[in-house]
């Protein structure tokens, strides 16, 4: 039902004293860290969060695989294969 609609999926807060933080939603579906403007919005936050300046462009990261997406998946129920997710889903 959301699918179309504006979603608030990150924010973030500054305080007084300089200290600062996120909230982020995204990472309920595993294949998402798979579309690299996700991935480089989530390390811009961190970048930003730990005070450091976010380069021009934003942090760059290597694309994923499906290998590495099913890498290190939690064993304890049955594993269902992770798929790359469809290119451009992130702008629909």
């Amino acid at each position: 039902k959301a699918l179309g609609t504006k979603q608030t999926m990150m924010w973030a807060v500054e305080r007084p004293d300089g200290g600062r933080g996120i909230g982020f939603t995204g990472g309920h579906w595993h294949n998402n860290w798979a579309i690299d403007s996700y991935r480089k919005a989530v390390l811009n936050a961190l970048v930003w969060v730990a005070g450091l300046d976010v380069p021009e462009g934003g942090v760059k990261s290597e694309p994923v695989s499906e290998a590495q997406l099913n890498e290190n998946l939690d064993p304890k129920n049955k594993i269902n294969k992770i798929s790359l997710p469809e290119v451009g889903i992130e702008k629909k």
